[in-house]
């Protein structure tokens, strides 16, 4: 009996032992540390869901956005039989419309009208616009508005075509665009409306002959190229009625002494009109240039008998 007391008592002291092992164990678990150890790791393993829930998004945004451009993309835009004068960031500005009219449509015949009517209103260099697709390009036909006259107010510049049609200002070095000077008083049009007034008609209609004459009689080196401007301050002598109503300048200075507004030379006892015209293209033949050759020059004065340059064409 005293022996089996005595192992009773040894697996007592076992099980004390364990229990002992026990307790300790459970509150190590519950150490702040472990705590603190359990919290990052968990932590981290939202961080990681979440990042590889954004990176599939990601991924399949880009996925969509490429297949959605894929799938009406624009490969070239091709303007068809442009003026010789229209230059590169003409050419921008018409693509960049007609590109940003095409996003996210189809090129059907619904998308080419839109595209189209984009092009009409928002550019004003462009008329009578016609616009076909093919699988990978637009091709743009229109007719053109050319640039005859600058005119500026204050800061602001901007064109006018031989309609009086306002256009925004773009730097074209390849054409003579000649300044209108004296507008009084300045009213600010709008882009692409006709500019109603009667001193810039007047000055874009002597202009506008002078193209004419630069085509007909000198198209290898067109006058206006040496035309600075065209100045309408004392139009129908709203100034001194004693002094011509219009004068030009060339680009050194030299004054162009042009007179009475057009067709009303007989009135103020002048040249007639093609008398003038014929006169400063006689000079410009004989001279070469406009350019220091004369103080002024003076188209006023009848001359009686001129053979127009016009005729001989």
């Amino acid at each position: 009996m005293a022996v089996r007391r005595k192992k009773t008592e040894n697996k007592t002291g076992r099980i004390s032992f364990k229990t002992g092992s026990f307790k300790k164990d459970k509150k190590r678990s519950t150490d702040p540390n472990s705590m603190s150890l359990r919290s990052i790791l968990k932590l981290l393993a939202v961080i990681g869901c979440l990042v590889a829930v954004g990176t599939s998004l990601v991924f399949l945004d880009k996925y969509v956005s490429k297949t959605v451009s894929a799938s009406a993309k624009i490969t070239a835009i091709e303007l068809v039989n442009p003026p010789a004068w229209l230059n590169q960031q003409l050419k921008d500005k018409i693509c960049a419309t007609a590109t940003a009219s095409a996003q996210g449509l189809q090129l059907d015949d619904s998308g080419v009208r839109s595209i189209q009517a984009s092009l009409q209103q928002k550019l004003a260099w462009l008329v009578n616009v016609r616009v076909q697709a093919t699988h990978d390009r637009i091709l743009i036909q229109a007719d053109y508005r050319k640039p005859i006259a600058l005119v500026k107010v204050g800061l602001r510049k901007f064109y006018v075509d031989t309609e009086r049609v306002v256009l925004d200002f773009v730097t074209i070095a390849n054409l003579p665009i000649i300044e209108v000077k004296g507008l009084s008083p300045i009213d600010f049009p709008a882009i692409g409306q006709v500019w109603q007034r009667d001193d810039l008609a007047e000055a874009i209609g002597i202009l506008a002959q002078l193209d004419r004459m630069d085509r007909l009689v000198t198209p290898d080196k067109p006058l206006l190229n040496e035309i600075d401007s065209i100045d309408v301050s004392n139009f129908k002598g709203r100034q001194d009625k004693r002094f011509p109503h219009i004068v030009l300048y060339a680009k050194d200075n030299t004054e162009i002494i042009w007179g009475a507004e057009v067709g009303t030379w007989a009135q103020y006892f002048e040249a007639r009109d093609e008398e003038k015209l014929a006169k400063l293209y006689n000079y410009y033949k004989q001279r070469g240039s406009l350019l220091n050759g004369a103080k002024y020059i003076n188209l006023r004065d009848p001359q009686g008998s001129i053979s127009l340059p016009i005729d001989k064409y």
